[in-house]
């Protein structure tokens, strides 16, 4: 067998193959002999079948089925060994008449080959990073709904603002007849807040739906309908009261504290805030690193310049999928995924300029935080080490799961690098300035 490489311009090569008898044939002569001995064929003993007629019946589909077994192993071999990067897999060039009974097969693959670039984390134009902070006014009114929540449910007959009436929203032509819970100060329309207010258990009156609530996704829940049909419902309910309670706001005390953080934990209001602060703080984190990720991720895609083989990944493409495509189709489908392509391309770069790797013992140890967080939201605070091993264990032991937590680890790994290498500038912020500046 000799395989020659054949370069036609930085991104694209052609591999020839050439296969002599002499490769192939002692594979093709045994399979085909086991084959002459399972054969039950009318008009001979099984195992007494002739082999000229053994190979006129399988002979052409076994030399195809092994010389593609030659080729598919040694084409591999030969891109490790010459350490060709190629993108998607080498497609075989078709040859109209391909005579199998020839002394020598030759076959052409077509390669798409990965662009040599270079990858700089400083990038010109600064990156914010986010520092997303718990402002007063936001302690405030976690404060207030720990209160709340924790509070007593008092009885009473009539409804004022700030009380919680449950009762009953019916349409029958809508085909709407739901029991709920409303909260006046969660309502918009201040129409429907006067029609409420003052009334006793037992009232019905109408309500408009459009505009109802401040959060437009509570009139779903409200309703018991649908998302997409509470979406654009513009049309008059009955509300039946049923109940109306105040809740009296708990107490700030050290009762309250160990129902929400464990015995002694906090002691104060002071600590209380404290803790309410620090714990908003980290979560408001893990959303500044994400914002980051995608910040440096649509960056580096901008400003890191290469070209890629577009001709051949749009074949690829082609046909390559579960069914051939057109060529429209197969250039819509690599433009939706150019991008991707292109940052996976630059990610593996960094990985490699980095020396950036993953051990088993710092995947397990991830792994097992991962099981530890999910255990501790089920009160499960302080679990035993080897439950986590056992359970850690299961859980590699499954081929998409270490998929997955590879590369979540990967991902806080190039998080790290680029703290610590790319261009950015801290940026302070309270939760809704960052909500406002990131989503609109």
């Amino acid at each position: 067998m000799n395989i020659t490489k054949e370069q036609i311009d930085d991104l694209n090569a052609i591999v020839k193959v050439a296969i002599t008898k002499e490769d192939y044939q002692d594979r093709v002569e045994r399979i085909l002999k086991d084959y002459r001995k399972q054969a039950n064929i009318p008009g001979f003993r099984k195992g007494q079948v002739p082999m000229g007629l053994i190979k006129k019946q399988y002979g052409k589909a076994v030399l195809v089925d092994e010389v593609n077994k030659l080729l598919q192993d040694n084409l591999n071999k030969y891109l490790t060994e010459e350490k060709l990067d190629v993108l998607g897999n080498p497609l075989p060039k078709q040859k109209d008449n391909f005579n199998w009974e020839a002394d020598e097969l030759d076959f052409e693959f077509e390669l798409g080959l990965a662009p040599d670039f270079e990858v700089s984390l400083k990038t010109k134009k600064n990156i914010p990073h986010y520092k997303i902070v718990a402002d007063k006014k936001m302690i405030d009114e976690q404060v207030d709904r720990i209160r709340k929540q924790y509070g007593k449910l008092i009885a009473k007959s009539t409804v004022g603002k700030q009380d919680e009436v449950r009762g009953t929203f019916r349409n029958e032509e809508a085909g709407i007849d739901h029991q709920t819970t409303l909260e006046l100060e969660k309502l918009k329309n201040k129409k429907a807040i006067s029609a409420l207010m003052g009334k006793q258990v037992g009232d019905t009156f109408p309500l408009k739906t459009k505009g109802l609530f401040k959060e437009d996704y509570l009139l779903a829940g409200a309703l018991g309908i649908p998302a997409e049909q509470a979406e654009k419902m513009d049309i008059q309910v009955d509300f039946t009261i049923e109940e109306v309670h105040e809740r009296e706001p708990a107490e700030l005390n050290q009762e309250l504290f160990d129902k929400l953080f464990g015995k002694d934990t906090v002691s104060s209001e002071k600590e209380l805030r404290e803790k309410i602060k620090t714990d908003s703080e980290k979560q408001f984190e893990q959303q500044a690193d994400q914002k980051l990720l995608n910040d440096i991720t649509e960056r580096l895609i901008e400003v890191v310049d290469f070209e890629l083989p577009a001709n051949f990944l749009k074949k690829w493409i082609q046909l390559t999928g579960e069914k051939p495509l057109s060529p429209e189709e197969a250039n819509d489908e690599y433009e939706k995924s150019e991008k991707g392509l292109r940052y996976q391309l630059i990610e593996g770069k960094i990985i490699k300029d980095h020396n950036i790797d993953i051990q088993f013992d710092e995947l397990k140890d991830f792994t097992k935080n991962f099981i530890r967080a999910q255990m501790a939201q089920y009160g499960q605070t302080n679990p035993e080490e080897e439950e986590l091993d056992r359970i850690a264990a299961r859980v590699l032991g499954n081929r998409d799961e270490v998929k997955r937590l590879s590369e979540q680890l990967m991902s806080q790994k190039l998080l790290a690098l680029y703290k610590e290498k790319a261009n950015l500038k801290p940026r302070e912020v309270t939760y809704d300035d960052f909500i406002k500046e990131v989503y609109g």
